[in-house]
């Protein structure tokens, strides 16, 4: 199913189930088939999932321009006016996790019950003066620059570590779909969504959430590393109920699928 933005893009999304509305929002550079170990657990179990591809993924429209996280949320919020959706939870993993708290901040709490924040990459990535976690600049440019010398090199590296394959079972054929739907992402999308999730600074919206929020992160996350970012964010969110992982990475939906379906089930139930 699609529906239409104001600036004339074309967004696609799913709708499966009844029951209290469940919003899925994707990795970056993940389209929302990624949530297929996660829907159809919720809507066996009485709720409905909606889930969304981002701008320059999955089956949406490739527009020329758009790829931030303000617009980014203002998608999300015409999706759910579109649907007219309330007592709504938010799920975001990564930078799904990012459009979920600026969602909140540009939209209020009004229509949202409850979010999920899975392997956020929250509060606030960038390396400056007060933010002595985060990243250097001359890393983002690094990896912006191994993107337009070799996009899928740079991805058929980063898989292994990703899922902790290490620990975890991971098929080949896993690994490899994974990739093919991250290739399958615009590579301008690709670009300029890592980039503004990497500016982004969440730190004061985050504090002003009121409504439950749980947070999920894996202890041996490399792509997100917990210090900078999951700890810090169940910090900073007043209340927010928080959960690690110990073998976990940043595939945590498919390594970990069966236990952040119950600890999800579980949140769901009690909002």
């Amino acid at each position: 199913m699609f529906f239409e933005v104001n600036d004339g893009t074309r967004l696609a999304y799913e709708d499966y189930g009844q029951g209290r509305p469940i919003v899925l929002l994707s990795s970056w550079a993940l389209s929302s088939d990624m949530w297929e170990y996660q829907v159809p657990f919720l809507v066996e179990q009485g709720y409905r999932c909606v889930t969304l591809d981002r701008r320059g993924h999955g089956r949406s429209d490739r527009p020329s321009t758009g790829y931030d996280l303000t617009t980014s949320a203002d998608d999300v919020a015409a999706l759910l006016e579109h649907l007219d959706l309330d007592d709504v939870i938010l799920v975001g993993h990564s930078m799904g996790g990012a459009e979920v708290a600026r969602y909140l901040a540009r939209h209020g709490e009004d229509r949202v019950a409850g979010a999920v924040f899975i392997s956020a990459i929250l509060p606030f990535l960038k390396l400056t003066d007060d933010n002595p976690e985060g990243v250097p600049e001359i890393a983002l440019q690094s990896i912006l620059q191994a993107f337009r010398t070799d996009r899928p090199k740079w991805f058929a590296r980063q898989a292994q570590l990703w899922f902790a394959t290490h620990l975890n079972e991971v098929s080949p054929a896993m690994v490899e779909h994974t990739i093919g739907q991250c290739l399958a992402t615009s590579p301008r999308a690709t670009t300029e969504f890592f980039a503004s999730a990497f500016h982004h600074d969440h730190r004061d919206d985050l504090r002003k959430i009121s409504i439950p929020a749980l947070v999920i992160h894996g202890t041996l996350d490399s792509s997100a590393r917990i210090d900078a970012t999951g700890r810090r964010t169940a910090e900073l969110i007043p209340d927010a109920d928080y959960k690690e992982y110990p073998t976990a990475s940043h595939g945590i939906f498919f390594t970990h699928k069966d236990q952040i379906n119950a600890d999800l089930l579980d949140f769901v139930k009690r909002c």
